[in-house]
């Protein structure tokens, strides 16, 4: 791989033509995988973009890397951290970590009193989640909100999470619960720390 600088930041409207290529990659990958994935539309994507909930990785010279956005429930007693994507030609090489650690401070930053969770397959996810506080926990105890459960139609594994009556299926639920965590230093963003580096070789 050719040497790069890659810029993680906080999203906005300027990314929305590269939401197509997001979309395609996740669904690939789901493919690649045989895992199922709840699928996101071009115009959810974008909207992510625009509000200011996502979070996107593109090398110095404008190429798309990886993504990942955030989504309030239940008048933000609970938020997810979803999607997280990264391009076949970067992966194994640290940015899917730096993009989930700053979906997740911003998380905190705009919800500090909310509940984070994320659901998943994939154990590279559940091993960046622990390292950030949260813990493995049964899809009880995150959002009950029926909109997010409506995304969850477009997996292939749709009949085993209704079989089990949204108790489990083939993802993870894992959530990070602020009220463990009341004695730590707030997490503060200033404008100026928008981008973080990362150079490649």
């Amino acid at each position: 791989m050719d040497n790069h600088i890659i810029f993680v930041r906080i999203a906005d409207q300027g990314d929305a033509h590269y939401a197509e290529e997001i979309i395609k990659e996740t669904e690939q990958s789901a493919i690649a995988r045989g895992s199922g994935i709840a699928k996101r539309t071009l115009a959810s994507v974008i909207d992510k973009m625009a509000a200011g909930k996502a979070v996107i990785a593109l090398t110095n010279t404008g190429e798309w890397v990886g993504f990942s956005y955030l989504e309030t429930w239940e008048d933000e007693r609970f938020v997810s951290n979803s999607g997280l994507i990264v391009a076949p030609k970067f992966r194994n090489s640290g940015v899917a970590r730096s993009i989930k650690n700053r979906i997740f401070k911003m998380s905190r930053r705009l919800y500090p009193n909310s509940k984070i969770f994320s659901i998943t397959s994939g154990p590279a996810i559940m091993r960046m989640n622990a390292k950030l506080g949260f813990l493995p926990v049964s899809f009880a105890e995150i959002t009950h909100d029926e909109h997010f459960w409506e995304g969850c139609k477009s997996c292939v594994n749709y009949d085993i999470l209704t079989r089990k009556k949204k108790c489990n299926c083939l993802c993870t639920a894992m959530l990070f619960d602020p009220e463990y965590f009341s004695d730590a230093q707030p997490v503060v963003y200033q404008h100026a720390e928008t981008y973080q580096k990362i150079t490649y070789s």
